[in-house]
């Protein structure tokens, strides 16, 4: 792919029927192009950059296609960085479709996945980091998501990469700086002062490691398995949550036979909940299938919610069961009905009745703490939640603490900057200053057509 000649072109909104729709094309020739097919008051290219048009675009045959409105960015002010166009027209798929085959008998091609920010990214425009923030902004849907993937895009993250990058360049060209100056025997950075500063960045690492599980959560959501035996309630609480009837609700034991999941919102933050089949021994063929998807879905989920009756004994059984399938402290043990029976000497987490509501908020709080646990982060702290950032930042802390051996070992500078240098590199992998085209590949190839 030549990035650098192509023009390129996509559907920059969702495929189907609208009020409008936009067609992106980007490249060296994007104006001239769309000037071959429209027709306005005067030609595209006379027009200053961030500029709108009225006018009609026609296909080869001269034959009108659709009124539009035509936007203009030039080189470089553009979101890729490279001459641009937008084209507005009525939101009809027939409508996009000739339009773009128009252009495509222009001598441009289809954008790939991900094209339009990866030339953006290429160009400078925006950093590694700021373009998978792209994505994941894109992909949000929840206020949580939505602020974490914003935040990123605005580099929160970034300063604090290339913050912690640039205090190791400085380091370790100081100690280079000292091997070409090796016969005088010059020191132009104690060790005690090359160790304080490793120290002062591995801890900074760290910090930025632990907010991962809580950036996670941020993009991904929190996986809820409601767990019990049959007819304690399960669908009741997930229809309750839900406010509508989702699940089968009976007096019958074994009426969820396979795993529903259903997403709920909670002060912001995505939660999977998962309504398992009952949990028990059976001889029905559908049932027993059902009890191992069921299984799987704990093993997977972030929090258990392990629901009891309160008219009846505690399931110490399935419990234990639960407690080999996952590990305790993703368990919450929640009674319910207690609208029946106030369960007085109940020694679990919380106590609901999701026929009447009651303690739901309080569940959903506990779900919540449970989930994203105490912490300080705020709209201006730099979290990671990609695992090729949390990748990166392993790594670079893996070589900086073979720097810092090599300093306590009076070692060469040689391996001191070795591993300084190494640690830089992962650092700038996060932010695209060292990339290969596999890393770019992958992640742009997750991106939809058109962004």
């Amino acid at each position: 792919m030549n990035f650098e000649n192509d023009t390129i072109v996509a559907l920059a909104t969702p495929a189907g029927v609208g009020a409008i729709s936009i067609i992106r094309v980007s490249g060296s020739d994007s104006i001239s192009t769309v000037d071959k097919i429209f027709e306005g008051k005067h030609k595209l290219s006379n027009h200053p950059t961030h500029t709108i048009h009225y006018g009609k675009i026609y296909n080869e045959n001269k034959e009108l296609i659709d009124d539009v409105l035509v936007s203009i960015f030039k080189k470089p002010n553009s979101y890729t960085g490279d001459e641009s166009v937008e084209i507005s027209t009525h939101g009809s798929s027939l409508i996009t479709q000739k339009i773009i085959q128009t252009l495509l008998k222009q001598n441009i091609r289809l954008a790939e996945p991900g094209e339009f920010t990866k030339r953006a990214f290429l160009n400078g425009r925006i950093d590694l980091a700021q373009a998978e923030a792209v994505a994941d902004l894109i992909n949000s849907r929840t206020e949580a998501s939505f602020r974490g993937a914003r935040n990123q895009l605005d580099g929160l993250l970034t300063e604090k990469v290339e913050g912690l990058r640039n205090k190791l360049v400085t380091v370790s060209s100081l100690i280079e700086l000292e091997l070409d100056f090796a016969e005088e025997n010059l020191e132009f950075v104690s060790k005690n002062e090359v160790i304080k500063l490793i120290d002062e960045i591995i801890l900074e690492i760290d910090q930025l490691l632990e907010t991962y599980k809580f950036g996670k959560i941020l993009r991904d959501g929190v996986n809820v398995a409601i767990v019990g035996k049959p007819n304690v309630g399960k669908s009741s609480l997930l229809n309750y949550v839900l406010k509508e009837s989702r699940a089968i609700v009976s007096h019958i034991p074994g009426t969820t036979r396979d795993v529903i999941r259903e997403e709920v919102s909670i002060d912001g933050i995505l939660f999977r909940l998962f309504d398992t089949a009952g949990i028990r021994s059976s001889y029905d063929e559908i049932e027993k299938e059902g009890i191992s998807r069921s299984q799987e879905a704990v093993k997977n989920a972030d929090i258990v919610i392990f629901l009891n009756d309160a008219t009846e004994s505690f399931s110490a059984d399935l419990y234990n069961q639960l407690v080999q399938l996952t590990s305790k402290d993703r368990i919450l043990i929640v009674l319910n009905k207690v609208d029946l029976n106030p369960g007085e000497y109940f020694k679990g987490d919380m106590k609901v009745s999701a026929k009447t509501g009651i303690g739901i908020s309080d569940l959903f709080n506990l779900m919540k703490d449970k989930a994203i646990g105490l912490n300080n982060y705020t709209e201006k702290s730099a979290i990671i939640s990609s695992i090729r950032h949390y990748d990166a930042l392993q790594k670079a802390l893996e070589q900086l603490r073979n720097a810092k051996r090599s300093v306590e070992n009076k070692m060469s500078g040689e391996f001191i900057s070795t591993d300084l240098r190494s640690a830089e590199d992962f650092l700038g992998e996060i932010i695209g200053i060292v990339s290969s085209d596999e890393i770019l590949n992958n992640i742009f190839s997750k991106f939809c057509i058109g962004k």
